[in-house]
């Protein structure tokens, strides 16, 4: 089988099935979607979702939040994983944005991953999810999956080397999608231990469940 063929028919199935193809953090401005983001870093989005409401309400904006100091900010998200480097990392984060950006969160990769507590996959997420870049971001759920299924090579041992054979194969409309549909699959079905295999629909396509 090509791989033209299995991305199309693991696209068609989550498509009609109608699998949501968007992030489950809770954010209504691109502000807060990046500190969802560097919150959510080896953090339930569960966790993540309890914790901001409550801090998004005191610090609404860029410039609110480059105002407060730890004291005041630690508080709000010390039950998540890493609260005092990720409270450090959100407040540096909304100083930059504030003196730099006039308080809009940057368009390009480089400069997202130049603020404090963004790598790549971080970046990505932004990227794709507000400003539509055709990019993909690679989690651990997106890393396991995609090798498992064959839509990147099996062998491949960096996030990156699976992100390049995604970007190479994948159809540029459904990358973003595809970040959405690998992970809920990953969380559902192919986990990392333990993996659903007798109820996946790809066992026909899928090199793991061949071994």
């Amino acid at each position: 089988m090509t791989l033209v063929n299995k991305y199309s028919i693991i696209i068609q199935y989550f498509l009609s099935q109608k699998i949501p193809a968007e992030t489950v953090l809770y954010y209504q401005t691109p502000f807060q979607l990046l500190i969802a983001v560097i919150l959510s870093a080896q953090c339930t989005d569960k966790r993540v979702n309890f914790t901001t409401p409550a801090l998004f309400k005191k610090f609404s904006t860029p410039a609110a939040l480059a105002k407060s100091s730890f004291e005041e900010v630690y508080p709000y998200i010390q039950s998540i994983s890493y609260p005092q480097n990720k409270t450090r990392y959100i407040i540096q984060t909304a100083c930059i944005l504030t003196e730099k950006y006039a308080q809009q969160v940057p368009d390009d990769v480089q400069v997202l991953q130049s603020l404090p507590g963004v790598g790549r996959k971080t970046a990505h997420v932004l990227l794709s999810t507000l400003y539509q870049k055709p990019v993909i971001a690679v989690d651990t759920h997106v890393f396991r999956v995609s090798r498992r299924l064959g839509l990147a090579n099996p062998q491949a041992k960096t996030p990156l080397a699976v992100e390049k054979d995604l970007i190479t194969h994948a159809p540029i409309a459904y990358l973003t999608k595809l970040h959405h549909w690998l992970i809920y699959h990953g969380r559902s079905i192919c986990k990392a231990r333990n993996p659903l295999c007798m109820d996946c629909p790809f066992q026909k396509i899928c090199l793991f469940y061949k071994k």
